[in-house]
């Protein structure tokens, strides 16, 4: 009898296990979300959590920091040099998400928390995909970077291409190593990815995407040799473009990224990389999305309020153009809400002249500003 009650009630838990299971996988959620984990290097990444060598060069996070998996711990150790790289990019991919949303309701809000994004980076949202994206180029673009400039022990520059490119012009110089920084990238960012659910499929198709925005906006630069200046003959390498570019592009791709759903052709488990043949458009007569567009599952939270359970912040106090229809006006940016005007003083270095040797000179200017804060 007792025997038989414990099958039972271990046959019931084990089929709610199974629904849980069910309902997270067909939601694209889990309960537990380490995506994006590694992010939280960027306030721990200081002088006295770093392990140096002989030389005194910072080689990798002391191993009791728990930001990283045990496999981003590994590939900091084979590539001695290459954790300066990973948080500046983060530091640069953080600026320039601030940037690109400055004037937007969501404007890319972070903690000083290991939970650098906040709880953004729990849904599937567009906002949510740029994220992953914006990071994910940071780390492949400074790691290129790095490479070509020397500082870390296991890349140098991009040598393979050699010889005439042109009638006028051969390949050589310090191309930067966009490769070896799409290689780390992959490793590195994609290893936080746990499932083989919607959101695993969709964060490692923006990191893709992020990584391919890089790659595919290299360009040539060339230096001219010849005799008083003239330019018979150039050397040429490819070079990394701005992160600003990178940044503008990530922008026009969330303004028109993807809807999708799972698409399960012949197999129920996804492959170990995003690939795009298993995400379709929600709405049918879409095209599917490429390897560079951002996708999402889910509508966006409601950015005008405070509210805690989906981490916004509101749009209260925010500073507004009252004079622009566009979304940093003030009807936009305070949702109907209505906005404050304060005006104050403001003092500034003017009218600086520069002296020889060697000293400059200004004089302090004041003026009022007007300023339009949202309710």
């Amino acid at each position: 009898m007792c025997c038989d009650i414990m099958r039972i009630l271990a046959l019931l838990l084990g089929m709610k296990a199974a629904c849980i299971l069910l309902v997270s996988s067909l939601s694209g959620t889990g309960a537990v979300n380490n995506s994006g984990r590694w992010w939280g290097i960027v306030n721990v990444a200081s002088s006295a959590n770093l392990l140096t060598n002989s030389k005194n060069v910072q080689l990798v996070l002391d191993p009791s920091l728990g930001q990283l998996n045990r496999r981003q711990r590994r590939l900091i150790r084979q590539n001695p040099g290459i954790l300066h790289a990973i948080a500046a990019g983060l530091h640069t991919a953080i600026k320039e998400c601030k940037w690109q949303f400055r004037n937007r309701r969501w404007n890319c809000p972070t903690t000083h928390s290991p939970a650098i994004f906040g709880k953004i980076v729990n849904r599937g949202c567009r906002e949510t995909a740029f994220v992953f994206a914006i990071t994910s180029a940071g780390v492949t673009h400074a790691v290129a970077r790095s490479c070509s400039e020397g500082a870390i022990e296991s890349c140098t520059c991009d040598y393979r291409r050699r010889g005439p490119g042109g009638p006028d012009w051969h390949w050589g110089g310090c191309s930067d190593n966009v490769d070896f920084g799409q290689m780390f990238s992959r490793e590195f960012v994609d290893s936080s990815e746990r499932g083989r659910d919607l959101r695993y499929l969709i964060n490692l198709h923006n990191n893709e995407a992020g990584r391919m925005t890089v790659s595919s906006e290299m360009r040539q630069e060339c230096k001219c040799h010849g005799m008083s200046g003239s330019c018979t003959v150039r050397t040429c390498w490819m070079r990394l473009p701005s992160f600003r570019a990178v940044g503008d592009f990530l922008k026009d791709r969330f303004d028109g990224a993807s809807r999708v759903v799972y698409a399960n052709k012949g197999s129920n488990r996804a492959s170990h990389r995003a690939d795009p043949s298993h995400l379709e458009p929600e709405n049918p007569s879409h095209k599917p999305p490429s390897s560079r567009d951002l996708v999402y599952f889910e509508k966006s939270p409601n950015f005008c309020t405070y509210h805690g359970k989906t981490g916004t912040h509101g749009t209260s106090g925010r500073t507004c153009n009252s004079s622009s229809p566009a979304l940093d006006g003030c009807e936009l940016l305070c949702c109907g809400r209505g906005f404050q005007t304060q005006t104050e003083k403001v003092t500034e270095r003017c009218h600086c002249t520069f002296h020889w040797c060697c000293h400059v000179s200004c004089l302090n200017c004041t003026s009022t500003q007007t300023l339009h804060q949202c309710l």
